[in-house]
């Protein structure tokens, strides 16, 4: 009704009424956003396929440093293919990088499903991290420059929610392949299908409307945009585009040309080095909260919690990667509401909490651990124990965690609850009593007694699993390893609204048009190189200060990232890119006694420039 206040909508409603008037839009932003989906599914296949790896490759089970090598090789590759993403665009356009994104993503996984040796497969692993490092900056500024600004921030997260959608697509992959011959073989090579596809469906679709009209092809730019906005508003967005080339040509005219050149450009540049700052430590900020230790290391965690079948693992790690989709679509209905900033900041608050009450959990499930039974150890024969347990001095004292730690050729080997006692006493400590709801008698487990710490080879697992016991290689026995999925799950959900899809989102409105493809190569370098640093330490990490000890390092960079972001990243909810160019212009304070409700009302502040 006229004279009453407009109801205030998400852009995600506005998305989807725009997107039914103009379908046109969202086939652009599906298209581009399988590269997204590449993206997920080479971040959550790796993790369950790495157990399966392990069983087949007896080298890579004991280095722990060769599983993060297959594991982070494809980071490796990432941030050559994010560099070189970053040039690629500028030069010859986003629809041809995301095609050449395809196409090494393609050969990787055909290279991976082939693979006769761990150093094949780490070849595999590097051409699909080019791919997917190109694809992780280009599908998301492809997207935002072939979408209206009022709807820029919801077709973005389109990008994001395919991400979390190929992570949970490759743990149902896992899932499905855990019984079928070369397991692993097929849960990589299988990524070769979105890859074809996608490149199948860019064939077809136009370049960025905004690269074309830098490039002077200005009536191919029109032409798409016609596509886009309502005939009402082409010349309007013709004009903005018009404005924002003639300035960034006469810029270069004084800064070259070159990827050199722009980087020092770049750096050089009040408004560019301010949204660099903003953008790289969200990039960053978004990988040193442990976001791909969880997701290259779902099933191992789980392990490490408890859970010692493959099998179970996958299963309860499926279950954290739907939340992962889950928080996506939160975002895409609440980043346009709310804001960039606080869901970026408010996720950082609730990861701290959720890493320190994971650090508590690990803790204490490691000092309860069971201890070690010299009477089981021996129980399968003295060739079957544990070399560093028989000449410990302290092996009186040793535990699950102990035996794990102590050497890559020992396992735990956990007293088979069928049995109900042994020389060490009963093998479970337990309260039973009549449950009155059920009708029925109950007990609660108080305390897991005595196991054995045997040699790692496959003999003394089957011996293990032939008297019903179950055979532990990364964690131990808890009684709160439930606990500790669920405070992951928690994790993932807080996560994934806020750091998980902003950082894409930041990084694709607040450079000018003459820097988007550099400076978004630059931050998505600062990401994976982030993401290197953690996905190649992790595992090392567990072992040399323990899970609990990783944890609380993770909650430690999570609290600076915290005060980063808090400090360097203005809001840009809403704001066409020449605003949000006249922002930076300005500078960035944050307000510290009042609430930012406007972007354009941000203070200067000259110790950013």
């Amino acid at each position: 009704m006229e004279g009453v206040g407009r109801v205030d909508k998400t852009e995600f409603t506005e998305c989807w009424r725009t997107s039914w008037k103009t379908p046109y839009i969202m086939r652009l932003a599906f298209s581009a956003g399988l590269g997204g989906l590449l993206f997920g599914y080479d971040t959550g296949v790796i993790s369950g396929a790495l157990l399966y790896i392990r069983d087949d490759f007896k080298s890579v089970d004991r280095k722990t440093w060769l599983q993060e090598t297959i594991v982070s090789m494809a980071v490796a590759g990432a941030i050559f293919g994010a560099a070189i993403g970053g040039w690629m665009n500028d030069k010859f356009g986003r629809k041809k990088s995301i095609l050449v994104a395809d196409f090494l993503f393609f050969i990787g996984a055909i290279v991976m499903a082939v693979a006769p040796a761990p150093w094949m497969i780490i070849i595999g692993r590097i051409f699909v991290g080019l791919g997917v490092g190109m694809a992780s900056m280009t599908s998301p500024l492809y997207i935002s420059e072939a979408s209206p600004a009022r709807i820029r921030g919801a077709l973005v997260s389109t990008n994001g929610l395919l991400i979390t959608g190929g992570q949970f697509l490759s743990y149902l992959i896992n899932l499905a392949f855990t019984r079928a011959p070369g397991t692993w073989r097929w849960m990589l090579g299988v990524a070769g299908i979105p890859a074809l596809v996608q490149f199948i469906l860019m064939l077809s679709l136009p370049e960025s409307p905004r690269w074309l009209y830098r490039k002077n092809k200005v009536d191919e730019a029109r032409a798409i945009l016609e596509k886009i906005y309502p005939a009402e508003e082409v010349e309007e967005e013709m004009k903005a585009l018009q404005s924002s080339v003639e300035a960034e040509k006469a810029e270069e005219d004084s800064i070259g040309d070159g990827i050199i050149s722009k980087v020092k450009g770049a750096w050089s540049n009040d408004v560019v080095r301010r949204g660099l700052y903003a953008g790289i430590t969200v990039q960053v900020a978004q990988q040193f909260v442990g976001i791909n230790t969880v997701m290259y290391y779902s099933p191992t965690i789980v392990q490490l919690a408890g859970f010692a079948s493959n099998k179970t693992a996958l299963a309860l790690s499926l279950v954290t990667s739907g939340l992962n989709a889950l928080g996506s679509i939160v975002s895409m209905v609440t980043v346009d509401r709310y804001g960039r900033r606080k869901l970026m900041i408010i996720s950082m608050i609730g990861i701290i909490v959720c890493l320190l009450a994971l650090t508590v959990v690990f803790h204490e499930s490691s000092i309860h651990s069971p201890s070690i039974s010299r009477f089981e150890s021996s129980h399968f024969g003295g060739n079957s124990t544990c070399s560093s347990y028989l000449t410990a001095s302290d092996a009186s004292s040793w535990n699950c965690m102990t035996c794990l730690k102590a050497s890559s050729e020992c396992r735990y080997c956990a007293t088979s609850p069928n049995k109900s006692t042994s020389n060490d006493g009963p093998i479970w400590l337990v309260i039973r009593y009549y449950d009155l709801a059920k009708h029925s008698d109950s007990s609660i487990v108080l305390q897991y007694l005595p196991g054995a710490c045997l040699e790692a080879n496959d003999a003394t697992k089957g011996v293990c699993g032939a008297e019903h016991r179950v055979w532990y290689t990364k964690g131990c026995p808890s009684k709160i390893g439930g606990l500790a999925v669920a405070l992951l799950g928690l994790y993932i959900i807080l996560y994934s609204p806020g750091m998980g899809t902003v950082p894409w989102i930041v990084n694709s409105e607040i450079y000018p048009l003459r820097y988007r493809g550099i400076g978004g190569g630059i931050a998505a370098v600062s990401n994976w190189t982030s993401n290197l640093l953690v996905s190649e330490t992790f595992l090392t990490l567990t072992e040399a200060i323990g899970s609990a000890g990783t944890f609380m390092l993770f909650a430690g960079f999570s609290f600076l990232g915290l005060i980063a972001i808090y400090f360097l990243v203005p809001e840009t909810k809403g704001l066409p890119f020449e605003e949000v160019e006249k922002m930076l212009e300005k500078g960035y304070r944050p307000s510290i006694c009042s609430k930012e409700k406007d972007a354009k009302k941000m203070d200067v502040n000259p110790s950013l420039s």
